[in-house]
């Protein structure tokens, strides 16, 4: 039976491996202007009738159009945007975009590295252009994407990509710029199965003596200038020198406290991810500035207990306590639900506009990337999607064009060419 289900499985790989994507768009060649279209900025601000100019793959004028004078014939192409919606393009934090491409075929999985800590793996180099995940995905409006490696208790370091390039190194925006901790479970399992309680405290105890001796070596490997180079230890040197961030990776309560406070120990610039008690402890995340990368909005609570619609509103209460946060979706392909998966939270206290921003331009925060995208601003990169319907709406979004630094790119991939090719076979028009 095992056997069969493999050979399907390969049968399943091969099939969808043999479509072709698109080719890579042409850097832009010629200024644009879109007038007439709804523009949303990323910063909560809303233009009802916009009009958005852009040339060299930076964005020149954002305005309302019935304000603002300028040279229609400076500008070769015009795109009507009437009835239409801009958006910045979606930011996928946490994702193993183009480091997986078939779950369930270990063979086309390359997000994890043998051992437990492992600084020095850069997911950048693993990075496949080729995945036919990319197009899927920014066919709903994710154009950027931070990849993160996965496992042990040091993943590596994660990097920030355009989902548009012919190799990794064109899709490099920016690279290794912080590393991924997963921190041990610092609760007792007592379900059926599970090891003594002694054990599992053993176990616990063990994880965090390791974490703190690794950090402890490489924060007196980072002040000193020693003859051979140690590549964990030169990989960990960002996280000292306050140039890297600190990903920590935990949900409960104890493990968050705990984690905050090992980094302001060393003085560690950090982000919680997933975070789903992150509600429990606001105050302790605003003191030390700590931002917060949520995880699947569409899921259960994590105790029986709690408010079924908590993961819902969890965005909304710490909006309330004043902690920075940005919506992520852990995965590769399921990451095309990122914007009816923060659509989600719209409905739960926030406003549409602050949804929005939570994949757009708080992302952009958080990786560092703000100076250049995430928001709608003169002078910033022109990476952003127009949308005939609102694009946290899964029954009216419909992207229509996508521009990443000006490229307009091919919105076709391996879904719809299946959709085309079934739907005449069926006689469908």
């Amino acid at each position: 039976m095992k056997k069969y289900t493999f050979l399907l499985l390969a049968i399943g790989a091969a099939k969808i491996l043999s479509a072709q994507n698109p080719a890579p768009a042409a850097p832009q060649s010629e200024s644009m202007i879109i007038m007439n279209a709804t523009a949303h900025l990323g910063n909560g601000q809303v233009i009802p009738n916009s009009v958005i100019g852009f040339e060299n793959g930076k964005i020149t004028f954002v305005a309302d159009a019935t304000t603002v004078r300028f040279e229609k014939n400076k500008y070769r192409k015009i795109i009507d945007g009437y009835g239409k919606h801009v958006y910045p393009g979606f930011i996928a934090c946490n994702s193993t975009i183009g480091l997986t491409e078939i779950d369930q075929v270990r063979s086309t999985r390359d997000f994890g590295e043998v051992g437990d800590l492992n600084p020095n793996v850069r997911s950048i180099i693993a990075y496949n252009t080729d995945s036919k995940i990319p197009p899927t995905v920014r066919s709903n409006g994710v154009l950027m994407a931070q990849i993160v490696p996965r496992g042990g208790t040091i993943s590596g370091q994660s990097s920030v990509v355009e989902l548009d390039a012919w190799n990794w190194e064109d899709a490099a925006y920016k690279t290794d710029e912080g590393i991924h901790l997963n921190w041990p479970r610092m609760y007792i399992y007592k379900g059926e199965g599970s090891q003594p309680e002694d054990k599992q405290k053993e176990n616990m105890n063990r994880s965090l003596s390791s974490i703190e001796f690794f950090f402890r070596d490489a924060k007196a490997y980072s002040l000193s200038s020693p003859a051979e180079k140690n590549l964990r230890f030169e990989a960990m040197r960002g996280l000292f020198e306050g140039n890297k961030k600190l990903y920590v990776h935990c949900d409960y309560v104890k493990e968050i406290e705990a984690a905050v406070n090992f980094c302001r120990k060393y003085g560690i610039k950090m982000v919680l991810v997933g975070g789903d008690d992150a509600w429990m402890v606001t105050g302790l995340l605003k003191e030390n500035d700590v931002p917060v990368v949520l995880g699947r909005i569409h899921s259960l609570p994590p105790r029986e207990d709690d408010d079924v619609d908590l993961p819902y509103k969890l965005p909304y209460l710490l909006k309330q306590a004043g902690v920075s946060y940005a919506i992520s979706i852990e995965g590769s392909w399921n990451i095309r639900n990122l914007g009816f998966m923060c659509g989600t939270t719209a409905a739960y206290g926030l406003s549409k506009e602050d949804a929005l921003m939570s994949i757009t331009s708080a992302p952009a925060k958080i990786l560092g990337i703000d100076s250049t995208v995430g928001t709608l601003e003169a002078g910033k990169d022109a990476t952003f999607f127009i949308s005939t319907g609102d694009a946290l709406d899964m029954k009216t979004q419909n992207v229509t064009s996508a521009f990443i630094r000006g490229k307009e790119i091919n919105l076709d991939n391996v879904q719809k060419q299946l959709y085309v090719k079934y739907k005449s076979k069926y006689g469908m028009k």
